[in-house]
């Protein structure tokens, strides 16, 4: 699969995915009053069954899709 950049510039893509993805969890945990990105990632998974990273990618696939 080729996805038309250069290896340098696909993993600086990729790395700052994961950052967006890092800030955004980080975000959401101080909205919705917890103290740390692992408090909420625990709750998340007891109350919705996977961890809110799975839950994501699993909508992105879902909304890919349509």
């Amino acid at each position: 699969m080729t996805t038309g950049t250069t290896p340098l510039e696909y993993l600086i893509q990729w790395r700052m995915s994961l950052a967006r993805d890092a800030l955004a969890i980080s975000e959401l945990a101080a909205a919705t009053g917890y103290r740390s990105e692992s408090a909420f990632s625990t709750a998340f998974r007891r109350v919705v069954g996977s961890s809110p990273r799975t839950f994501r990618d699993g909508a992105r696939a879902e909304h890919a899709e349509r």
